[in-house]
C-alpha cells in the first residue's frame, strides 16, 4: 500500500463541524486488463474505508469495482472533544493501511 493524505483543521472550538478529507494512493486494477503475457491482471482495489474517533466508527464505506484510483473521501465531523482519529483502508488482497491523527478541541 502507498501513502495517505489526511487534512482537517486543528485546533477547533468545541461543537464545531469540521470537514475531514482523505486521499489514499492505490493503483486500482480492475481485473479486466491483460498483461504482456496475455494473462488477466488480477483485480486489486480498495474495498473498505473506515474512520474511527477514539475507537468509535464515525464514517465507513464499502467500495466496488467502479471506484477510481486514489480514492478521495470527505465527510463532516462534529468536534465535541479532543481525541485520536484512525483511518483504515483495506484492499482486495487483504492488505490494510492505517494512519492516525490527533484532533485537538478547545473551549
Amino acid at each position: 500500500m502507498a501513502r495517505a493524505l489526511i487534512n482537517f483543521p486543528s485546533p477547533v472550538p468545541r461543537g464545531a463541524v469540521i470537514d475531514i478529507r482523505t486521499l489514499f494512493e492505490h493503483v486500482m486494477e480492475t481485473g479486466y486488463r491483460y498483461g504482456v503475457d496475455g494473462k488477466a491482471i488480477p483485480r486489486d482495489i480498495v474495498e473498505r474505508f473506515v474512520c474511527l474517533f477514539d475507537g468509535e466508527v464515525v464514517f465507513e464505506a464499502t467500495l466496488h469495482p467502479a471506484i477510481a484510483a486514489n480514492p478521495y473521501f470527505a465527510f463532516p465531523l462534529r468536534a465535541e472533544k479532543s481525541g485520536e482519529l484512525a483511518f483504515a483502508w483495506t484492499d482486495g488482497k487483504g492488505a490494510r493501511h492505517v494512519e492516525t491523527a490527533r484532533l485537538v478541541v478547545t473551549g
